[in-house]
């Protein structure tokens, strides 16, 4: 399994929280890119409840993690 920046963007709008199932459900629906649905087939599943894409990949960027000051502009 592997993600980028650009995979796991696709499930910024996902039904959050989710399990596995729903997110499988919400991205076969919406015609999300196999590569994302691959990935996350390959999420072990234990039942367990995901709050947001951070719990699936913990590196992904957050609005901190760029250097743009939204006052400034």
């Amino acid at each position: 399994m592997y993600w980028t920046l650009e995979l796991a963007s696709k499930l910024e709008d996902a039904p959050w929280p989710a399990t596995k199932e729903e997110l499988l459900d919400y991205a076969t629906r919406s015609g999300i890119s196999l590569e994302v649905i691959e990935n996350l087939e390959e999420l072990e599943d234990e039942g367990e409840v995901y709050e947001s894409i951070e719990d699936i990949w913990p590196d992904y960027p957050t609005k901190e993690d760029f250097l743009f000051d939204e006052e400034e502009y």
